[in-house]
């Protein structure tokens, strides 16, 4: 097989002095040749689909171009903001009130029965304690158990208190949960934590 070289035909532009001077510049500043040159800067002209014949875009104009654009995509995150966010942070927080006035609410009662009931078996105790009093001979051991009861049965309600008040803290960590921002992944783990910590007590 034989080599085929292919063979070149050159030809000749003329060219003003200015322009020349502008060429060797270039060649200069690139370490090109005069033909490189040339062939290059015609190639990158066909390439970009650039006329030389128009004159080249000003940096204020460019600079337009690139605010116009920013404008453009600002506009269109309010309108994001506006028409889909906003919306569904209101919404979020208007189910984050009702579900902490839920919680007030049930603490409310919570506590309320947690009063009625102490102070039920106070008035109860406190009978029971009048009418073994009158009989203490008789039945002082009876007392003794009662006493006892009596004990057992506040360390139960202490016991039922700190349950209550730990189900509250879960559900008032959940609450803050649930109104946390699509913004605040750190302060959602934390919750979380705070939540895991609080059930494995």
């Amino acid at each position: 097989m034989k080599n085929e070289v292919q063979k070149i035909i050159y030809t000749t532009v003329s060219i003003d002095k200015e322009t020349g001077r502008l060429v060797e510049k270039i060649c200069k500043r690139y370490s090109l040749k005069k033909s490189e040159v040339v062939k290059l800067a015609f190639l990158y002209l066909d390439k970009a689909h650039i006329n030389p014949a128009d004159a080249p875009e000003s940096v204020k104009s460019e600079l337009s171009k690139i605010n116009k654009r920013q404008d453009d995509i600002i506009r269109f995150i309010r309108k994001y903001e506006e028409n889909q966010l906003n919306p569904m942070i209101r919404t979020s927080h208007s189910i984050a009130v009702k579900f902490d006035a839920s919680v007030k609410e049930q603490k409310g009662l919570i506590t309320s029965e947690i009063n009625s009931t102490r102070e039920l078996q106070d008035n109860v105790l406190k009978k029971i304690s009048e009418t073994f009093n009158q009989h203490a001979g008789v039945i002082n051991n009876q007392a003794k158990q009662i006493n006892d009861l009596a004990q057992a049965v506040n360390s139960s309600l202490k016991k039922q208190e700190r349950n209550n008040n730990k189900l509250l803290q879960l559900i008032s960590l959940y609450s803050e949960l649930a109104t946390c921002g699509v913004m605040d992944g750190k302060r959602k783990e934390n919750l979380r934590t705070e939540i895991n910590d609080l059930i494995n007590e």
